[in-house]
């Protein structure tokens, strides 16, 4: 599988106009792996399965209903927007040639990623295929944290352990 963000997708080859830069894009059927942008014709012909936008302020309704035309048109299988200001998710699933909205998005599971979506009043929450909430990058960073202080505290009582048996003439290295 390949993920990638902020690439550059071109669908046609010889056409450089036709082309849009995901914020999230997954292609199942090619390999991980650098590439300066994702050449559809290179890649087997596969198109991005699975493509996330995530709303900033400077994006405007035509823009992206212009996305959703293109995504549409060149293959994307499920396509999905969110609006953190307002809390705003949307979703798109291809049904025959089609990209058509998922009526019921809380809940909802991917077919593709087998993740499944819900909410809190505040936040988007996506759920991993083991039923295990994916963490935010501040919940990471403090598990990051107390691991690190976890092994500092492990560390130190290990030395005063070694310091101790030193003390009784017992040499730890040879224990």
């Amino acid at each position: 599988m390949f993920v990638a963000g902020d690439l550059l997708w071109y669908s046609v080859e010889d056409d450089n106009k036709l082309r849009q830069a995901p914020d999230v894009m997954v292609v199942f059927g090619r390999p991980k792996g650098y590439r300066g942008s994702y050449k559809q014709w290179l890649e087997d012909n596969i198109p991005p399965q699975v493509v996330f936008e995530i709303w900033s302020p400077g994006n405007r309704i035509s823009k992206m209903a212009k996305k959703l035309e293109f995504y549409e048109c060149y293959g994307v299988e499920e396509y999905y927007l969110y609006e953190p200001d307002v809390v705003d998710f949307t979703g798109w699933q291809r049904r025959n040639s089609r990209l058509e909205v998922i009526d019921q998005i809380v809940g909802w599971i991917s077919p593709r990623l087998g993740v499944r979506f819900d909410f809190t009043e505040e936040e988007l929450q996506i759920y991993r295929p083991d039923g295990d909430r994916f963490l935010t990058f501040l919940e990471l960073d403090r598990q990051r944290q107390q691991e690190r202080q976890r092994a500092e505290q492990a560390e130190a009582q290990l030395e005063a352990l070694r310091a101790l048996l030193q003390e009784r003439g017992i040499n730890p290295d040879q224990l």
